[in-house]
């Protein structure tokens, strides 16, 4: 099948689910747009803050993609485009889709708490706590895999300022100068009272402006710098007011997104008719390869652009605290999923046009593979047009996963200051003692900051297996979670039980099988030095610590459910 007939089919089958499936969830929930929502009574300036609905679209949006709907395609594509398109389609619409917009609506009705909070009112607060801690190791893995993209993205051979840029210098350059410009924007339209509208018009303009002055003046430093500049910033960001720098910074890197898949999309229509590029990916190249078998490795690789637990914290953490009305948790809950859902399948495209380069190990990341195949669809490597169109994708690449990196350490400031909170404790001012001091949000910040930095080190190949895993067992739990809060009240939940079943067995395997394979290592059964000692003794301590805690949250789970089953005949019967 031709690329420009694998994303139009996607495309239809996305909108005609967000059309009916997500039109028949928000009904059967009882979406409420005349109810206040958490930002509305808030409304505390910093956390708590009301956003417009496209600028919540943007933040939202941007937080969940960050480089895992490039990255897990991509690397997915060597089971062929047929399995990968199949599970972003059906993952996106059933699973996913239902997953963040079942979490923010939870989160909204719990006052914009976290998804400890929906969990504490249906299994208790033990399992909070537990839920709490399975969701801080899984963000460690988020920030040590998202560093380690972003560095990538902008590392190089050279130090300080160069007039003659690469493609990672450029990037550099543009990221840097985003944030500035994410920070004023922030002001003029938070403080100054400048309209979203023409404020909108004039960032992009100087946006692109930045791009060509970017692509004349670069930035150059190395891997290791680049890591520590990074774990820098997101302390300051997560700590900062969300008006300063989360939301402008979100909602402006919204429109490089949407440039990034028109951009795409405008690629495979001009290769089609132009012949600048072929499609070489087969449908289906086999049930095994270097990434694994297909089950449970597919469901596990593809990550966020089917399903991904990340997006039950961003839902719940942030988006939640500043949505204002209930009739916009469809567009922005379930529709940014389906989004990111089509993002993927051009990122399957993209590698698709490059194949025979990708599996020969010409690319230095999943990420230079995709930016690599969407320019090659506009002309050879050596022309002019290529430079920019893979200087611009790189970029975009390198602004999710920053956003991403934003988002998800601010929502481990949260649950840590959580972790050490007694019942009736509203913040880490009315803790005691050396609880005081692990809730106080910049304790909780460091650590998570320096361990995900340390971790960022380590090759992608050696975080993403195991983030993948986590990450999809993180979207098992909260499915179980909103699906045991919705039994609760008396609502629907059916639609939960096949999903939730299917990612928790599929995570659990992939998890016990990295188990297995690093007790070999580590034991010497199994010859592997790509990584160092101590990064396989961590893997396999965090695999085990996670199936541990899991074990225990389902059982809990089940407990919960039974009582509902056994409630629900009780009350028949008495009927």
């Amino acid at each position: 099948m031709s690329a420009i007939l694998i994303i139009v089919a996607a495309i239809v089958l996305l909108v005609l689910g967000y059309i009916f499936y997500g039109s028949w969830l928000a009904k059967q929930w009882g979406i409420d747009p005349s109810r206040k929502t958490p930002a509305v009574e808030v409304d505390d300036g910093v956390d708590y803050v009301v956003a417009k609905p496209a600028v919540l679209m943007g933040h939202h949006y941007s937080s969940i993609a960050g480089a895992g709907p490039i990255n897990g395609p991509v690397q997915a594509s060597v089971f062929g485009w047929l399995p990968v398109f199949l599970w972003c389609v059906i993952g996106g619409i059933f699973f996913g889709g239902l997953q963040d917009f079942g979490s923010m609506f939870a989160s909204v009705r719990h006052g914009g708490k976290s998804l400890g909070e929906v969990i504490a009112d249906t299994m208790g607060a033990k399992a909070k706590k537990l839920f709490i801690v399975f969701a801080l190791l899984v963000l460690i893995l988020v920030i040590a895999s998202f560093v380690n993209v972003v560095a990538n993205t902008f590392a190089s051979d050279n130090i300080g300022f160069t007039t003659d840029p690469t493609g990672n210098e450029t990037t550099a350059m543009v990221s840097v100068i985003f944030i500035i410009l994410a920070i004023i924007y922030g002001i003029f339209t938070n403080r100054v009272g400048v309209k979203t509208a023409p404020a909108t018009v004039v960032g992009v303009i100087l946006i692109a402006l930045t791009l060509v002055f970017a692509l004349n003046f670069g930035l150059a430093l190395n891997f290791k710098t680049w890591v520590i500049l990074i774990g820098a910033y997101i302390v300051v960001a997560s700590l900062v007011p969300v008006w300063i720098l989360l939301q402008p910074r979100d909602y402006l890197s919204s429109y490089l997104l949407y440039a990034m898949m028109l951009v795409a999309l405008f690629g495979i229509i001009f290769s089609a008719f132009a012949g600048t590029a072929e499609f070489q990916l087969p449908a289906f190249t086999g049930w095994s390869n270097s990434v694994g078998t297909l089950f449970p490795a597919l469901f596990i690789t593809v990550a966020c652009g089917a399903c991904s637990g990340f997006h039950s914290l961003i839902a719940t953490g942030t988006t939640s605290k500043q949505l204002d009305n209930e009739s916009h948790l469809k567009p922005i809950g379930y529709g940014s999923m389906l989004i990111e859902s089509a993002l993927a399948i051009i990122a399957l495209i993209a590698v698709g046009m490059v194949f025979d380069k990708y599996t020969a190990g010409s690319f230095g990341s999943p990420a230079v593979a995709f930016s690599s195949g969407i320019a090659t669809m506009f002309g050879a490597e050596t022309s002019s047009v290529y430079g920019v169109v893979y200087a611009l994708l790189t970029l975009a690449v390198s602004v999710f996963a920053l956003t991403s990196l934003d988002s998800g350490t601010r929502l481990s400031r949260f649950m840590f200051t959580e972790l050490f909170l007694k019942e009736g404790e509203a913040t880490w001012k009315d803790a005691k003692g050396i609880r005081k001091f692990l809730a106080f949000p910049l304790t909780g910040t460091l650590f998570m900051v320096i361990v995900g930095c340390v971790l960022g080190g380590l090759k992608l190949s050696a975080i993403w297996g195991l983030f993948g895993a986590a990450n999809q067992l993180l979207a098992g739990i909260a499915l179980m979670a909103v699906a045991a809060w919705l039994g609760n009240i008396g609502k629907n939940n059916k639609m939960f039980f096949i999903p939730m079943i299917f990612m928790l067995i599929a995570t659990l395997t992939s998890l016990i099988m990295t188990i297995v394979k690093k007790i070999k290592i580590v034991v010497g059964l199994i010859e592997d030095t790509s990584v160092a000692a101590w990064g396989h003794w961590f893997q396999l301590i965090l695999a085990a610590a996670m199936v541990v805690l899991a074990i225990i949250l389902v059982i809990q789970g089940i407990q919960t459910f039974s009582a509902q089953i056994k409630k629900s005949k009780e009350q028949k019967a008495e009927a």
